[in-house]
């Protein structure tokens, strides 16, 4: 009888109640935050068309190659080909990588949920940042036009007008350049000047500065000293893999994504043989840079 009158007071089975809303927002929360940060890089190198792919498709980097031949035929005589070609490569594939993190129950209540959980996600959200911005700077560093300078100054000039000029004979308007600089090299070269930085995903960036659109102050994890690399804006593509696709929840594999980006995917749960609480990421997104010639790596050897 009392075990009938327990039941009775029960909770309704599969009510949301407040672990399920706690984690719900905690892992909208992440998806949110991760895509606005993208977006807003996106949104700083003119990106608008963000390009679906589906899991383990192959990209293609360009390049384009030809010669006008000459107008001045004399009558009769048979007018040459104008050859052009754009020559495509592998440059790997796009697929979703998966990512996994667990807090025990020993940090959490040594710590408290803010410091082991919390900020460890941010922590997890910051690294996952740093794969995308590091394979996109490995691109930058196989760019082909290549130059050597004597001043940073120069360098920076020489990356513009370079990639400037193979646009216009790629008969392509540069929509806007994109500069990358190591940072100490930067604030050298500034000394005690005041300057505006802004920070987007992860990267601090300066605009309208030194002749460029926008100019990235990179560690030398990224761009070595004495580097400058540049690229048109519309260079630049952005290609994803949904991790929301409906045959993984068709699989019981669920993520919450945000519903305009599908950048990323994130879930959480408890593992309750180890007592650990558990995240899941998904990720395949890939800043990608279409033509190989239209990237400029100069060198700065100051004499």
């Amino acid at each position: 009888m009392r075990n009938d009158k327990l039941q009775l007071f029960a909770a309704p089975q599969n009510m949301t109640g407040k672990t399920q809303i706690a984690t719900a927002a905690r892992e909208i929360d992440f998806v949110s935050s991760f895509s606005r940060d993208l977006q807003a890089l996106l949104d700083i190198l003119s990106i608008s068309n963000m390009i679906k792919k589906e899991n383990g498709t192959k990209l293609k980097k360009k390049v384009v190659s030809g010669t006008l031949q000459s107008g001045s035929v004399d009558e009769g005589d048979e007018i040459p080909y104008s050859r052009y070609a754009v020559t495509e490569t592998d440059a790997g594939s796009i697929s979703i990588k998966k990512y996994k993190k667990g807090v025990s129950i020993e940090a959490i209540a040594e710590k408290g949920y803010a410091a082991a959980v919390q900020a460890t996600d941010d922590e997890l959200k910051a690294d996952l940042q740093d794969v995308i911005v590091e394979d996109f700077y490995g691109q930058l560093a196989n760019g082909t036009l290549t130059a050597t300078v004597g001043t940073f100054q120069a360098g920076v000039a020489k990356a513009i007008g370079s990639v400037k000029n193979k646009f216009k004979r790629m008969h392509k308007a540069a929509t806007g350049v994109a500069v990358f600089v190591n940072v100490l090299d930067a604030y050298d070269y500034l000394g005690v000047a005041q300057i505006t930085v802004q920070t987007a995903f992860g990267l601090d960036y300066i605009e309208n500065f030194m002749g460029a659109d926008v100019v990235f102050l990179c560690p030398d994890t990224l761009v070595d000293s004495n580097k400058v690399y540049a690229t048109p804006f519309n260079n630049l593509n952005c290609y994803y893999v949904d991790p929301g696709d409906s045959e993984f929840a068709q699989a019981g594999l669920e993520y919450t994504t945000d519903a305009e980006t599908c950048f990323i995917g994130f879930h959480t749960q408890g593992n309750y043989d180890r007592a650990i609480s558990d995240c899941y990421a998904l990720m395949g997104v890939c800043l990608f840079a279409e033509f190989v010639d239209g990237i400029a790596k100069v060198t700065v050897n100051p004499q």
